[in-house]
């Protein structure tokens, strides 16, 4: 008998028809909608879940602690639920009302951070109460998906594999945005061993500094830190970096759900927008496969991205014009071509937060 956690995985690749000329251009989407928490999310919780117990890290009974403004921390509410764990969730100010519903509805406790950080998001507050309740609460776990390796190992083992079968190793680009960077990691490390001619794009949103540049706030959901995270152990796996604009983002959004049926989250948005440029900007002679991981299902922004009342007051476009949007993706650029240049490592933050997965891995090491 299967359970609700063993339909995690094996998400369905489709390909763009009304968008573009689909004789002349191959965009294909990886639907992680399809997963039973609704995102990509479940397998790197699942996964680190799993590896938890065996490791003795998760006890019957225990309590998963984790700071995650949205898809994370529902994946992990969910997968608690179905394995009798108490779940608390440190979201912020931020957190749309759906994805608090969302966690609630699963039996999740929800504590709401108010506190900005230095780079005035929420992220180290979050991470850091997180990491206090570990301490305080026995027979505790924190996924810590910042800075546990076993984010990035979920997508190698699982995501990025089961894509290229998928494709039958017919495969030109990827493109993956980035946040605690498990996709990334996951995903580079996957292609460069074993298939180095596939080109690896990662996005960020506009006004995050995982890349380095100008910091300042953005709107694009799930996307985006103020340091380059450890899952991206290794920069120079990635061939190209873009940022993408809140305003274009969203309205490829709005574009895909009206040409293409498909409703989706802004990060996916934002990873459509450069699949979109690398399709136009290939060679004509050969159409190129190009494949988006689209996280997501746009039903939880129904309230904001696509709501016409949202996107006014923030003085951003609705409206829904193919030819205008291929204007304004033919003029985006590479942020970076040379992604190791633009390293924002900062190591110190595993000790100033006190992350938990520091000792795991010391535990693990000394047996």
């Amino acid at each position: 008998m299967i359970t609700i956690l063993d339909t995690v995985g094996h998400s369905p690749l489709v390909q763009l028809r009304n968008l573009v000329d689909s004789d002349r251009y191959d965009i294909r989407l990886k639907l992680e909608r399809t997963n039973p928490g609704g995102s990509i999310k479940d397998r790197p919780a699942l996964y680190i879940v799993k590896e938890a117990e065996c490791r003795g890290w998760l006890r019957p009974g225990g309590t998963i602690i984790e700071s995650s403004s949205g898809n994370f921390g529902i994946s992990l509410a969910m997968i608690g639920a179905a394995r009798g764990y108490r779940v608390i969730i440190l979201v912020d100010p931020k957190t749309t009302p759906t994805n608090l519903a969302l966690l609630k509805a699963y039996g999740a406790e929800v504590i709401v951070v108010t506190e900005q950080d230095d780079s005035g998001s929420y992220h180290k507050t979050r991470i850091a109460l997180a990491n206090k309740l570990h301490r305080e609460i026995p027979n505790s776990f924190r996924p810590d998906q910042c800075f546990s390796p076993l984010n990035g190992e979920a997508h190698y083992k699982g995501t990025a594999q089961e894509l290229f079968e998928q494709c039958g190793g017919e495969l030109d680009a990827v493109v993956l945005t980035v946040s605690t960077g498990g996709q990334v990691g996951g995903f580079s490390r996957f292609f460069r061993e074993h298939a180095p001619n596939v080109k690896v794009v990662a996005v960020d949103a506009v006004g995050s500094t995982i890349f380095g540049g100008q910091a300042h706030s953005y709107l694009l959901p799930g996307m985006g830190l103020s340091w380059t995270p450890t899952n991206i152990d290794n920069l120079n796996r990635i061939d190209e970096v873009y940022k993408a604009p809140d305003e274009d983002s969203f309205m490829m959004c709005r574009m895909m759900a009206k040409h293409e049926g498909i409703m989706c989250g802004g990060s996916t948005g934002a990873g459509m927008v450069v699949a979109l440029k690398l399709a136009l900007q290939g060679e004509s002679s050969k159409k190129q496969r190009i494949v988006c991981i689209a996280s997501d299902n746009g039903e939880r922004y129904l309230s904001t991205i696509y709501n016409d009342e949202w996107m006014l007051e923030r003085n951003l476009d609705t409206t829904l014009n193919p030819t205008h949007l291929l204007e304004r993706v033919s003029r985006l650029a590479p942020y970076s071509i040379n992604p190791i240049e633009t390293a924002n490592y900062k190591p110190e933050l595993e000790y100033l937060l006190d992350s938990p997965s520091r000792q795991y891995i010391a535990d693990e090491a000394a047996g």
